[in-house]
């Protein structure tokens, strides 16, 4: 286990979980955590025993954003601000880089920024007393760390300005009717039911299910015939590994 400022890295059977661990104050995001979360990315995406990596938030809130009361306290609040977004949308971007299945696990609230890890996630396993919110409007600020780029492509264009210009919260359920969260549990079984997932996709094919989270996250920005060429490419390279061909020779049987 690694406690580094703000986060909690541990590994155990091919799951990578990485904690956010200022539960005083809701989990939010100063700049050495920024820095530490981006750190244990890194060593996530480094280790080849990492098949899976598990996102959650100790306490009862999984993550209040970025830490406005830090970025108050600083000298120049506007400069301070600029630091704090730019590494953390910096590490949220490397981890939706990484060919590695990512999984949230999400209980009490996620807003702000905290929505910026959540749709860093593929799947999205929520606690039902969860609440969404973005957040920003409250005091004054605008989206950052990649929200206003993948929350209209997780919910559509008019719902996510909804929830950007009048502070809608969402319930853990409209947030599943809306595609932000993959499945919704009774608070008490989120820990177990999270686990089961990423156990899961753990025991899957890691190239397989990396590369598919790749093609599916990059097609955004490249051209229908890009992403199609990419695919082919993609699946003639899997077809090649050890997994894939134990797979196809007990299909074929």
């Amino acid at each position: 286990m690694y406690n580094l400022n703000g986060v909690r890295y541990t590994i155990e059977d091919g799951v990578a979980t990485i904690m956010l661990a200022r539960p005083e104050v809701s989990n939010s995001i100063d700049l050495a955590t920024a820095r530490s979360f981006g750190a244990v990315v890194e060593a996530a995406g480094a280790d080849d025993a990492v098949r899976v990596i598990l996102l959650t938030g100790d306490g009862p809130r999984f993550c209040a954003g970025g830490d406005v009361a830090w970025v108050a306290s600083a000298a120049d609040p506007a400069s301070a601000l600029l630091e704090l977004a730019n590494e953390l949308d910096s590490a949220l971007q490397s981890l939706g880089a990484l060919p590695k299945p990512v999984v949230a696990s999400v209980q009490g609230a996620a807003a702000g920024a905290g929505l910026g890890v959540v749709l860093a996630a593929d799947v999205v396993v929520s606690a039902r007393s969860t609440r969404y919110l973005t957040a920003y409007a409250n005091v004054g600020l605008t989206p950052d760390c990649g929200v206003s780029w993948l929350l209209p492509r997780a919910v559509g264009q008019q719902r996510a300005l909804e929830l950007a210009l009048t502070g809608r919260v969402l319930s853990a359920d409209e947030a599943r009717d809306w595609g932000l969260v993959t499945t919704v549990v009774e608070d008490d079984e989120l820990a177990t039911a999270t686990a089961q997932l990423a156990t899961k996709l753990a025991a899957g094919a890691p190239y397989a299910l990396g590369q598919a989270r790749r093609l599916i996250r990059s097609s955004y920005a490249v051209s229908r015939a890009n992403s199609g060429a990419d695919e082919s490419r993609t699946v003639s390279a899997a077809a090649e590994t050890t997994e894939a061909q134990a797979a196809i020779a007990q299909f074929v049987k």
